[in-house]
């Protein structure tokens, strides 16, 4: 029985094509590195969401964080997730 090749070399194709912007990405994206300063002040964040618009400029200023421990099974192994948001939005007029 002949295998048709046009659905697989389209399918083939395709996920070549998504490979290969993955590698393009990859290659383009510049080496993090890890800020002291940052990690201190996002450790110190409460836990929940806060936004705050000072008075003297047209800033907001956002912040938040979300600690859960996901367990699997009652005294099965767990998973500490601890997720941290800072950010700014500034509005000048120009």
């Amino acid at each position: 029985m002949p295998v048709p090749l046009a659905p697989l070399a389209a399918t083939a194709a395709r996920y070549g094509a998504i490979a290969l912007a993955g590698y393009v990405i990859a290659r383009q994206m510049e080496r993090g590195r890890v800020d002291q300063r940052s990690e201190d002040v996002m450790d110190e964040l409460p836990e929940g969401l806060s936004a705050h618009q000072a008075r003297d400029r047209q800033q907001w200023n956002m912040a938040g964080r979300m600690r859960r421990v996901v367990r699997l099974g009652e005294n099965g192994p767990g998973l500490e997730i601890d997720a941290s948001l800072l950010g700014r939005i500034r509005f000048r007029r120009v």
